[in-house]
């Protein structure tokens, strides 16, 4: 512990205060550790009596890294700098172990662990990430076998099939895991929350632009009116899948978002594997926002400026609501394909900030650097 560490330890102790670090990544991580700080702090208080204080510092130390050892190590360093009685990292990254996903692991003899935030899943994360500290805690301020207490039970039945177990071999005497078949479904989806595909829409200016332009051409096509009004339900439906299809394929494949197996390590092939589907995932949620997004901008222009006498003599019916809906579908579904033409003029680093969070983000600017490099 460093001369400055040791002052910040003292002058705590001297408040009769201790210091829980919060070591967060960027982004969701960091956004998730300020909410449940306060939470935590009140926790802390009701379990030793004394007061404490919550540090959240958001830090991109786990760069690089996929193992859990290696983030403790990290973590570790900077519970000695900053003399924290104990230290937490909140990682974006996806952590793996031989059969399953790994929720959590912990080191009570250094006073350190790591949580997994896609491990957790896509529903609630603030309250899962909670209730995930709060039994780590538990554990790091009073080392030995675990008590089998109802908040161990609550966290097990609402992290669904969370599973403790005790590493051989090593000081790290804290593991959570999930299990195999719903660990898998909710770290993809937990990598897909992360990646807030809803905000998609909003970084791919060039491809909403295109869409919007295309949806106007549209409103003035007669053409458009007809062919939208004659084709049954199935076949919009189609149509609409395809569309969405169409860009999302357009996007991956236009902005090398894919990526490939090669040689590498079994491990290596399982992240791949992980990253593919969550891109896909993420893509598919985010241009379906669009396309619900811009179908309902579409219904109400076409509800305004199309008056019902104007839509009855041009489809020779009468138009009520059905005409209308169709009417926008139509705008809609030619405005998303032509979306992935103009996302042709996005740069590659746009899409990836419009399509990841900061952790993956920056793992693709870096493997592509390393690409173009060799």
């Amino acid at each position: 512990m460093t001369a400055e560490a040791q002052q910040r330890t003292e002058a705590h102790e001297g408040r009769g205060s201790r210091v829980l670090g919060l070591v967060t990544d960027p982004d969701m991580p960091t956004q998730i550790g300020t909410q449940v700080a306060r939470k935590l702090t009140d926790w802390l208080r009701d379990r030793t009596g004394n007061e404490w204080t919550v540090e959240v510092v958001s830090d991109p130390l786990t760069a690089g890294e996929a193992d859990s050892e290696q983030i403790l190590k990290s973590v570790e360093r900077h519970l000695s700098d900053q003399g924290w009685a104990c230290a937490v990292c909140v990682t974006d990254l996806p952590l793996l172990l031989q059969a399953q996903p790994l929720l959590a692991d912990g080191s009570t003899s250094r006073r350190v662990a790591v949580v997994s935030l896609p491990a957790l899943g896509g529903l609630q994360p603030y309250r899962r990430v909670r209730q995930t500290l709060v039994r780590l805690l538990d554990e790091l301020l009073e080392p030995g076998t675990p008590r089998e207490s109802s908040r161990a039970t609550r966290l097990t039945s609402k992290l669904a099939s969370v599973r403790r177990a005790s590493p051989q071999g090593s000081d790290i005497d804290i593991r959570y895991t999930a299990t195999r078949a719903r660990g898998w479904i909710r770290l993809v989806t937990g990598m897909v929350r992360t990646n807030r595909p809803a905000t998609l829409i909003f970084g791919l200016s060039s491809a909403l632009a295109a869409a919007l332009a295309t949806s106007a051409f549209g409103l003035s096509s007669s053409t458009i009116w007809q062919i939208a009004d004659q084709l049954d339900p199935a076949r919009k439906v189609v149509a609409g899948f395809a569309a969405v299809v169409i860009l999302v394929g357009w996007l991956t494949t236009a902005h090398r978002l894919w990526e490939r197996v090669g040689h590498r390590e079994s491990a290596d092939r399982r992240l791949v594997a992980l990253y593919n589907a969550s891109t896909l995932a993420t893509l598919t949620i985010g241009v379906g926002c669009m396309y619900v997004g811009l179908f309902a901008a579409n219904l109400v222009v076409a509800w305004f400026l199309v008056t019902p006498a104007m839509l009855t003599s041009m489809l020779g019916h009468f138009a009520g609501t059905a005409s209308y809906v169709s009417l926008a579908w139509g705008f809609t579904t030619m405005g998303v394909i032509a979306g992935a033409l103009g996302s042709s003029l996005e740069s590659d680093r746009a899409v990836r900030q419009a399509a990841y969070g900061y952790r993956e983000e920056q793992r693709r600017a870096r493997d592509s650097g390393h690409d173009r490099a060799s």
